[in-house]
């Protein structure tokens, strides 16, 4: 009898899973991560009364993270390129967690606005860890997926941990809430710290899995047996000459606009706005959350499914991308109802879209030069970072009085440019040429 050919599955079986338990640190480091962003926004409608903020100065502080994130996010692919994703991920998450704990102190303005600061400082190197994390475990026919997983951290652990972080403020304040939070980010950190490792350095690999990897695109390279380059202002240049990798910097942009509506002003909008109570929005909150969930991990493997049933790049990549900014477009129903089961309807299309749209980091490893993987990260998150300064201080200028219809305009308006950019700008999906 002929001994028929193994799958693609079955070798990656008894291949091992020691990159999945890898994985699994990675997704709780960006629940950790993504508690200690949305914290603030929980915390924002007590915050504000109890310390007599405006709307225009709330808007400030929520962009406080995405000043110094943004422009550290380069300097941080710079350094996940030489000192690897274990030592900075393991430093940074623990300073951002400290910081976050004396949040608890702050009587001001200005001590808030420093404080946030100080957490997107710590905090950069997050999205260009996770991704040479990814590059260096996965194989090329099982990225997406693993991207899909971890980016689902971001809003499984929104979904899940929203009305828990409503229920210990309401009980505890909102200092309490973030020397909690702080704390918990502080234990964890050494924990990744101690469990984390590249795939040459850890232990509990198989030959067989390092083959698998290896056989299959996966950046195996060591620190310890590979001179690093140097680096240098042409790397930084050649990020921003091609087209395609503009491109999708520009469909960052987009897609990361809407995520920092849902991160920062979509509580108060719900309470101030909209005239939910408290504990009532931070269950109605979650609900959007679950399906921007559903959303990332349905666009991850179905889009890995495409690419191993031959479907080109080019259309396995960008297709869910594509259609989750369509999707994103719904958010302007909300401006038309008043009725609170359609508001979370909208609200929920909008942020299903925006998960289906979160692989995009897909498009780093399978554009960028192999070389500049963490590079090309940070410029990548950078873009998307800037976000995070636009879109707080914009709907905190736009919002006349009750009206916060123009904020969800804006970000309507975002997203029809990201489709145009992936449309016409990005093109064809392949690598794009180191010079």
């Amino acid at each position: 009898m002929t001994e028929q050919p193994l799958s693609h599955s079955a070798v990656a079986v008894r291949a091992g899973r020691t990159r999945f338990l890898m994985l699994g640190l990675v997704f709780i480091n960006i629940i950790i991560n993504y508690m200690d962003r949305t914290n603030l926004s929980v915390a924002a409608t007590q915050m504000a009364g109890e310390l007599r903020f405006t709307p225009m100065e709330m808007g400030l502080i929520f962009s406080a993270f995405g000043w110094i994130y943004a422009a550290l996010q380069i300097p941080g692919g710079f350094l996940i390129d030489r000192l690897g994703a274990r030592l900075v991920y393991g430093i940074g998450l623990f300073a951002w967690s400290l910081i976050t704990a004396l949040h608890a102190l702050a009587n001001s303005f200005g001590a808030l606005f420093g404080l946030r600061l100080g957490v997107g400082a710590f905090e950069a190197p997050v999205m260009p860890s996770n991704n040479r994390v990814i590059s260096s475990w996965f194989p090329e026919q099982e990225r997406a997926s693993a991207i899909g997983i971890y980016s689902s951290a971001q809003f499984v652990g929104l979904a899940c941990m929203t009305p828990l972080l409503f229920h210990v403020q309401d009980a505890f304040g909102w200092r309490g809430l973030f020397l909690m939070t702080g704390v918990a980010g502080m234990i964890w950190a050494l924990v990744w710290y101690l469990l984390y490792r590249e795939p040459h350095e850890h232990k509990g690999v198989s030959e067989a899995e390092l083959n698998y990897l290896r056989s299959n695109g996966a950046l195996l390279e060591s620190r310890q047996h590979t001179q690093q380059p140097k680096a240098r202002w042409t790397d930084l240049a050649q990020m921003f000459r091609s087209r395609k990798l503009v491109g999708i910097y520009i469909g960052q942009f987009t897609i990361s606009a809407t995520f920092w509506f849902f991160l920062t002003w979509f509580p108060t909008y719900l309470v101030e706005y909209r005239h939910m109570g408290f504990i009532k929005s931070g269950y109605v909150a979650s609900v959007p959350y679950f399906a921007a969930f559903c959303g990332v991990l349905l666009a991850g493997f179905a889009s890995d499914r495409m690419i191993r049933r031959g479907v080109s790049p080019s259309v396995a990549r960008k297709l869910p991308v594509i259609l989750g900014l369509f999707l994103t477009l719904f958010i302007l129903g909300a401006n038309y109802t008043d009725d609170a089961t359609l508001i979370v309807m909208f609200m929920s299309l909008a942020f299903f879209g925006n998960g289906l749209a979160t692989i995009t980091w897909v498009f780093v490893t399978a554009l960028a030069p192999r070389h500049l993987i963490g590079l090309a990260g940070g410029v990548f998150n950078f873009t998307g970072a800037l976000s995070a300064i636009v879109v707080p201080i914009t709907i905190g200028a736009l919002i006349d009085g009750d009206n916060f219809a123009p904020a969800l305009g804006f970000i309507a308006v975002l997203a029809a440019i990201g489709i145009c950019s992936y449309l016409f700008v990005v093109g064809k999906i392949e690598h794009v040429s180191a010079h």
